[in-house]
């Protein structure tokens, strides 16, 4: 039965073919290519009166060439894309809006790997690009998909030891063009934009201009640092995360900056000319966030023009990078609460990296200084940690003979505390003052660019990514991929575990076995966590370790 349909089917399918040469072809032979050519050159002349001539297409055109199919009259002119190559990014510009379409970093790659693409700032997904202009007012309809002319001549602008100016202009049917001139330079990621109102109508023109960064939202998963939209406002950093922006999404003041930030890089618009602007915040449902920076609002006269002069910054989000360009940029990279600690730490490990050009002993060295510096609040721990130890039999004695009375017991052990001059709380104390080096060392070395791909030995080529040794396929519990043997991890969680039976078990035996479980929680809280940072912890257990021996044997 199935056979049977299968040969009817193929039957048909050649009644229909032969059908088709039978009645059809021979009636599109019979049109006279005479009576074709001719209506070629009609529609021809049509064209050349309605759209003039570019620079590019001046010469003569023979009459026995046919048009395109793009050349029809009424056919839509399809935008072009100007692509421009630097020594440090491509950036690709549509004409469609004047935006930019791509943004590629040359001296980043996507991925560790060193055949690996080169790092794009501009999502594929976001398909209406990003550096928009508009209208607040919304003056100029059909702004947002005008085709912008520009006088470049080939599609590809090599910027090699010198610089280049682009221009885009659109002219809308009110009689206002709107050009966008970009100015670029070979040896800076900043770029110059001018935007030129000019008025060409017989009315005043009125309205504000808004130039806005688009791109598509973080991804949820990412917890740690600030990614987002953000701005410099009164020489203030504000940072939104974007489940904030529905609460709060505009913002006054003088604009320093605006810009859309992720771990390492940064898009960025810095305006030239002072006043009072707004930045304004969109999220729309498909997960596009939008930082707009709204100029105050501006009054063009017929005849005359206006003009807004803009720097833009596309690139990586290096302190060292960014104090060099001005603008107050560097105030970008912010390290949360202890900032003034991580800092001068990141400073350190770059002026460290320039003698010795490895970012992991670079860790490794900062670590010991760190250690070096708090070394006296780390052996007043470690020795009352000691006391507390030798005082340890006599608290078993107090609790085993006082269990059934626990005001007597809590009595009994605090004049034990007054007669030995041990202090509970003084091997606390001095671990709680270093717990914010802990904080800003975890944020710089999470979000410092240097740290993004770069080697250390063996397995870990990668010291902004959790170590991992082989690669499985298999999924692992607990686990962020890639997955594999986070051994560096396992290593710092064993000298946890060490450290935790060096250390004077507390009193309550309910709460020593809990602390008996924090190397195993901590061991899996920095099992997707960098290994630079794990790198830094390691380091750290293995000197207090050292340090906490010493003590003991030197009060023994």
């Amino acid at each position: 039965m199935e056979q049977g349909r299968l040969f009817l089917a193929i039957a048909i399918s050649i009644a229909v073919f032969l059908l088709w040469e039978l009645v059809f072809v021979d009636r599109q032979a019979v049109q006279k290519p005479e009576e074709e050519l001719q209506k070629a050159k009609i529609v021809e002349q049509k064209t050349t009166k309605e759209t003039p001539f570019n620079k590019t297409s001046d010469a003569v055109i023979p009459d026995q060439v046919l048009l395109k199919k793009d050349d029809v009259v009424g056919a839509p002119e399809l935008p072009r894309t100007i692509t421009v190559n630097s020594p440090l990014y491509r950036v690709q510009i549509s004409e469609k809006g004047a935006v930019f379409k791509s943004f590629v970093l040359k001296d980043y790659r996507a991925r560790v790997e060193k055949d690996a693409p080169f790092k794009e700032l501009i999502s594929k997904d976001l398909s209406g690009g990003t550096l928009r202009t508009g209208f607040a007012g919304n003056s100029l309809p059909g702004m947002k998909d005008a085709l912008f002319q520009t006088a470049a001549e080939g599609e590809t602008v090599d910027i090699f030891g010198r610089s280049e100016e682009i221009s885009f202009s659109w002219a809308s049917p009110q009689g206002i063009t709107v050009e966008k001139r970009f100015h670029f330079s070979a040896e800076t990621y900043l770029i110059g934009l001018t935007v030129v109102i000019k008025n060409g109508s017989n009315q005043i023109f009125q309205d504000s201009l808004v130039v806005s960064l688009v791109s598509t939202t973080p991804e949820k998963s990412r917890t740690y640092g600030f990614e987002g939209p953000s701005a410099l406002i009164n020489n203030k950093l504000e940072q939104i995360k974007v489940k904030k922006i529905k609460e709060k999404s505009e913002y006054t003041g003088k604009i320093g900056w605006i810009a859309i930030e992720d771990r390492y890089f940064m898009s960025g618009i810095i305006p030239q000319t002072s006043g009072e602007e707004r930045m304004r915040l969109l999220l729309n449902s498909d997960n596009i966030l939008e930082n707009q920076l709204v100029q105050p609002s501006s009054l063009v006269e017929p005849g005359t023009q206006q003009i807004y002069q803009y720097n833009l910054y596309w690139g990586p989000k290096s302190l060292k990078l960014l104090s060099k360009l001005g603008s107050d940029l560097d105030k970008a990279i912010y390290f949360g609460w202890f900032d003034f600690i991580a800092k001068p730490c990141l400073w350190f490990m770059n002026f460290l990296y320039g003698f010795i050009p490895n970012y992991g002993v670079a860790i490794i060295i900062l670590t010991i200084f760190t250690k070096v510096l708090l070394w006296p609040l780390g052996s007043k721990s470690y020795k009352s940690m000691n006391e507390m130890k030798k005082v340890q039999p006599l608290m078993a004695e107090i609790r085993e003979k006082y269990k059934d009375d626990k005001k007597k017991m809590n009595e009994e052990i605090m004049g034990l505390y007054k007669t030995y001059k041990v202090n509970p709380m003084g091997g606390c104390l001095p671990m709680i003052v270093q717990i914010p080096v802990f904080f800003a060392l975890y944020r710089m070395l999470y979000e410092a660019i240097e740290l993004r791909h770069a080697p250390f030995l063996l397995w870990i080529i990668d010291l902004s990514a959790p170590d991992r040794l082989f690669r499985f396929d298999f999924s692992i519990p607990f686990m962020q991929p890639p997955y594999g043997i986070p051994v560096l991890t396992l290593v710092m969680g064993a000298t946890m575990l060490l450290q935790q039976k060096m250390s004077p078990p507390p009193g309550d035996p309910a709460q020593a076995k809990m602390m008996m479980f924090m190397p195993i929680i901590f061991t899996f809280i920095f099992i997707n966590f960098s290994s630079g940072l794990v790198l830094y912890w390691l380091t750290n257990n293995i000197l207090s370790i050292g340090q906490q021996y010493y003590i003991s044997k030197k009060k023994a």
